[in-house]
């Protein structure tokens, strides 16, 4: 039987104009990452995306060596759409990447015209698709001049292959440098996607987000749970049980910022999405999940109030501890 969306599926997602852009993005978008490659059954997979789209998240984003192992999350993405969400097209943004080591050789890493074509070429082919909405060079590359990069993506648009493109990993002043190439070629460049959580706040401090915000581009927040720090899992378990000592130095705020969440009736995942969306220069979370159920306890947070400046001002106190 034909999949057939939710009826409510727009009703409870807030959308986001994407910088000065004309198009808008769920709050909430799901990265496949992990959790999308080899060994993850087509059946899991069909869940995963078929409830992110039944809660409004029409935001897919991979990149090219996305698995494990390379390429798998998009082939196993493409197999899926193909079959059971093909026709909802439309409704659907879908992003990939290139600029990290995909395949061997001089030409399947970096920034270059011939592995940026490329690798776009291979990534539409294993998800079947015509164009995606959304291409970004992965990382700044410093072998590769900023004009070729630019230049390639600027062509990308151009032969239809993308319809907008982004950036991800490029330090404040390398993004700068490339919003004004893009400017001049009246490139749509829209987006930049940098890391940046509660516990990781190098975009904001470094710069980045205030040139998206002078750029006018959207940014898309990857890593919102610090690699599951975030989660809430490591605040139910004694620290003197825990491993990882990166963790153990932050649990003590950790415990601190749970109980702020559960004060304010969310969870601490809950918390560090509506810390991010918060920040006006943020347009989407990109949150990872390995079960149905994550993804339901993160589209809860969506109507959630959103922080005041005294709360803003509690958590800061919190985390410069």
């Amino acid at each position: 039987m034909e999949y057939t969306a939710s009826s409510s599926r727009y009703a409870n997602m807030n959308y986001r104009q994407v910088g000065s852009s004309g198009l808008k993005m769920p709050a909430l978008s799901l990265g496949l990452w992990q959790n999308f490659g080899s060994g993850v059954s087509k059946e899991h997979i069909f869940s995963m995306l078929s409830t992110a789209f039944d809660n409004g998240i029409t935001h897919f984003d991979l990149a090219n060596n996305y698995g494990p192992v390379y390429g798998a999350a998009e082939q196993n993405f493409g197999e899926v759409f193909d079959k059971e969400l093909s026709h909802y097209r439309d409704e659907m943004l879908i992003s990939t990447k290139a600029g990290f080591d995909m395949w061997e050789g001089p030409y399947g890493d970096g920034g270059s015209k011939k592995y940026l074509i490329s690798s776009l070429n291979q990534s539409l082919k294993r998800m079947k698709l015509d164009y995606v909405d959304i291409f970004y060079h992965h990382r700044y590359d410093p072998e590769t001049p900023l004009e070729e990069v630019a230049h390639t993506l600027d062509l990308i648009v151009r032969q239809g292959k993308a319809l907008y493109v982004g950036v991800s990993n490029y330090p404040a002043d390398k993004l700068k440098e490339i919003s004004d190439i893009f400017s001049v070629k009246k490139t749509p460049f829209i987006i930049d996607q940098p890391r940046y959580n509660m516990l990781d706040r190098n975009a904001d401090t470094s710069g980045v987000l205030e040139v998206v915000r002078t750029c006018g581009i959207g940014a898309i927040a990857y890593s919102p749970l610090a690699r599951g720090a975030l989660s809430g899992k490591y605040i139910k378990t004694p620290k003197s049980d825990i491993k990882d000592e990166n963790i153990v130095a932050k649990y003590d705020k950790l415990v601190e910022l749970g109980k702020f969440a559960s004060v304010r009736g969310a969870t601490l995942t809950q918390l560090a999405i509506i810390w991010l969306l918060s920040d006006k220069r943020i347009t989407s979370v990109l949150m990872g999940a390995s079960k149905v159920e994550q993804i339901l306890e993160n589209v809860a947070a969506i109507n959630m109030p959103l922080l005041s400046c005294e709360e803003k001002n509690i958590i800061n106190t919190i985390l410069d501890k």
